[in-house]
């Protein structure tokens, strides 16, 4: 990776520029992480505990759309928290992040840890929005809460210094989780016209590029938000994304002007970090 590049991510992050975009893949760098890293791990903790049919067992929507239906829902969220219901300590990234002192700042991190909300805590100039299932709050996209875990309304975002947005839900402060077959046609129904996404989301990303971090778009699910959520942003992005790539995520990141940066993540971050304690 060029120092040229680096230096380049460094500024955007630390003057508010760029919005840094975490994926579930970002807990590999978790010594030890309790809970599930990927949708792959969660899916085995979900068949695990309710039999479903073979041909889903591996298909995480599916799989909790099954226990939903014949389980019912409280069910599939009493799994899902027994899931990601131990704290996440946040690691290098995470402090990394939650260090940037420039405002205001939107992260997004679409997983159901709660590792970036430890991360804040220290802080009193930061919010958190959770997109929340219509079976279980129809009619309503997120819910807005302050630090302390108190639910907030919508307007008390324009005020935060920072901006956490979980567009799947979150383990705390309390249980959100689009994790179903039908959570996610509700919101893809709408999704085109940005109808769940939050108004401070769509204020705060204007103009700005997106950072993606410990993310793949190997499906249509991971795409679509990918792109929605960046939309009517900046016409450049940057994604961390080691390894071989799918077809469909070769196209993606073309199609989006989202440049690659073939190098593993702990690499990444350890040069972002020594980058800016060299500067």
């Amino acid at each position: 990776m060029m120092k040229k590049e680096l230096d380049e991510i460094r500024k955007g992050l630390e003057n508010g520029g760029i919005v840094p975009y975490l994926g579930p893949g970002v807990l590999e760098l978790v010594p030890n992480c309790p809970v599930p890293n990927s949708p792959e791990v969660l899916v085995e903790r979900l068949v695990a505990k309710v039999s479903v049919p073979h041909k889903i067992r591996r298909n995480l929507t599916a799989a909790a759309q099954f226990i939903e239906n014949f389980k019912h829902r409280k069910t599939l969220t009493t799994i899902m928290e027994e899931a990601f219901r131990q704290n996440v300590a946040p690691g290098a990234l995470h402090r990394y992040l939650a260090d940037l002192s420039n405002e205001p700042l939107l992260i997004v991190d679409a997983w159901y840890d709660n590792a970036m909300q430890h991360a804040l805590e220290s802080r009193i100039d930061w919010g958190q929005v959770q997109g929340v299932s219509q079976s279980e709050h129809f009619g309503t996209w997120a819910h807005y809460y302050r630090p302390d875990g108190m639910q907030a309304d919508d307007f008390e975002a324009d005020t935060w210094g920072t901006v956490l947005y979980k567009p799947l839900g979150s383990i705390s402060p309390e249980r959100n989780f689009l994790v179903s077959d039908s959570d996610f046609v509700e919101v893809l129904t709408e999704i085109d016209i940005q109808t769940p996404i939050p108004e401070v989301v769509k204020t705060l990303r204007s103009e700005r590029n997106f950072l993606f971090l410990g993310c793949r778009f190997r499906n249509q699910l991971e795409r679509t938000f990918a792109r929605q959520i960046m939309k009517r942003s900046s016409s450049l992005h940057w994604a961390v994304l080691p390894g071989e790539l799918t077809r469909n995520e070769e196209r993606f990141l073309e199609e989006q002007n989202i440049r690659r940066l073939d190098v593993p993540l702990q690499e990444f971050v350890d040069s972002l970090i020594a980058v800016k304690l060299a500067a």
